[in-house]
């Protein structure tokens, strides 16, 4: 194992939130399940069931369609009651099964019969994978199928990276999923490794964690392919973001440097998190789809906080009210980091596999609210990871000016440290999306 840290070149925030959890907890089963049909990239998933019919814990309920696409399961078993819609907050339509409980349960609860991988070939990792309707799944959602077949095409070494980086309390999910579930995230890593036919596996842990990169390695020792797949650790910084993709390739291309006369190039870096890669060890060790995902309820608004075993399609209400509900009405209520996560309208809406966080905000923690003026301090400048000047860009936006072409990734450091509390990320990263200025 490393004992270097790497660590992204420039910018950061140390990022701590008390309103964020650190207790682990079932969640109950919900009474009405809301299943959407777009928790992927792509076309939303075909209904093949109908209005009236009941459905079992497990089975195909919508069809993927095309490139971005990905299979939809019933989470719990039940009588489909009806079809519901909607749009998020920008914009974007979808659509849902409501199943009502009902029935008894395929899986919960019952011992699950394991299936042999080792010598499965690639291409029926990925049918199975496509089957049980993988994505990514700290991501925005896209199946690995289509990018264990994009990954196949490659020329020249893959190196899978599985990214267990803690540089956000809201990451608290995939902390709490390496705790219970370490074992499974590295043979899942070792199944993901086969099917796009990487070289090497590389688990990223922040320089925090060093225990567990110790666990990584050891895990990892014990496999099958250990020999045909060597792993390592990587120990990179805890700074945020240091968890982007950009700012991790950074890190890992550091590492590189310093270890090219030990060992062969990385190559093309493919970066996933444990909650993908245990998705992919359920679907391919078990032939289980995406039933449940682990989900970091909290915010200061919320009277208990929590990391909940979240059922797919549980509504947010019954999420928050698990949690014990509101102290008081929350200002804004986001799905993924407050710092980068984006809000929501409805907290009927429904968890999906993307899910990994849910925070309900009161006013003092929600920038922005109030428009005062900018004072030229610099901190946004400072903490920027790519160099970027919000300051600057904020104003031209507010102007109507153009933008610059390097985009903002979003991560929102710069509100963070904002002392005047601008919502810079706010209308710089919407203005560079849209491709338009404000």
């Amino acid at each position: 194992m490393s004992v270097k840290v790497y660590s992204m070149p420039r910018g950061g925030i140390a990022f701590e939130d008390p309103f964020a959890p650190r207790e682990f907890e079932t969640a109950f089963l919900p009474v009405l399940s809301v299943i959407p049909l777009i928790q992927h990239t792509g076309n939303k998933a075909y209904p093949i069931v109908f209005i009236g019919e009941y459905v079992k814990e497990g089975m195909l309920i919508g069809r993927g369609q095309g490139a971005g696409s990905a299979n939809v399961h019933a989470t719990v078993p039940g009588k489909v009651v009806r079809m519901a819609s909607w749009k998020t907050i920008d914009g974007v339509a979808n659509e849902a099964l409501i199943v009502r409980l009902e029935g008894s349960f395929d899986r919960l609860g019952k011992r699950e019969t394991p299936h042999p991988w080792e010598d499965l070939p690639s291409f029926e990792i990925q049918r199975l994978v496509a089957e049980y309707g993988v994505v990514e799944m700290d991501e925005g959602g896209r199946p690995l199928a289509d990018l264990f077949a994009e990954l196949n095409m490659v020329t020249g070494p893959i190196t899978l990276v599985v990214r267990c980086v803690f540089d956000d309390p809201w990451l608290a999910a995939d902390m709490a999923l390496c705790d219970r579930r370490l074992k499974d995230v590295v043979e899942g890593a070792f199944i993901a490794a086969r099917a796009c036919k990487a070289s090497r596996i590389v688990y990223v842990v922040s320089k925090n964690e060093n225990k567990r990169a110790l666990q990584f390695t050891a895990a990892a020792s014990q496999q099958p392919l250990a020999q045909k797949i060597p792993s390592d650790s990587v120990v990179v910084g805890n700074k945020y973001p240091q968890r982007n993709r950009r700012e991790l390739e950074l890190a890992l291309r550091a590492y590189e440097e310093d270890t090219k006369s030990e060992r062969n190039d990385m190559g093309r870096l493919f970066i996933v998190g444990p909650a993908t890669i245990a998705a992919i060890f359920d679907a391919v060790k078990f032939r289980k789809p995406i039933l449940d995902r682990y989900v970091a309820v909290g915010g200061s608004a919320v009277k208990e906080p929590k990391v909940l075993k979240v059922r797919i399609g549980t509504r947010l209400r019954d999420v928050f009210d698990q949690c014990g509900g509101f102290i008081s009405a929350p200002e804004r209520i986001v799905i993924g980091s407050p710092l980068s996560g984006r809000a929501i309208l409805d907290i009927d809406e429904p968890v999906v596999k993307t899910i990994y966080a849910a925070a309900a905000l009161k006013k003092r923690q929600v920038g922005g609210t109030v428009e005062r003026s900018c004072i030229g301090c610099g901190e946004c400048r400072s903490v920027c990871p790519i160099g970027l000047d919000p300051e600057e860009l904020f104003k031209r936006c507010k102007t109507g000016g153009a933008l610059a072409e390097r985009e903002c990734h979003g991560c929102g450091s710069c509100e963070a440290v904002c002392p005047s509390r601008l919502p810079l990320k706010t209308i710089i990263y919407e203005a560079q999306v849209n491709r338009r200025p404000v």
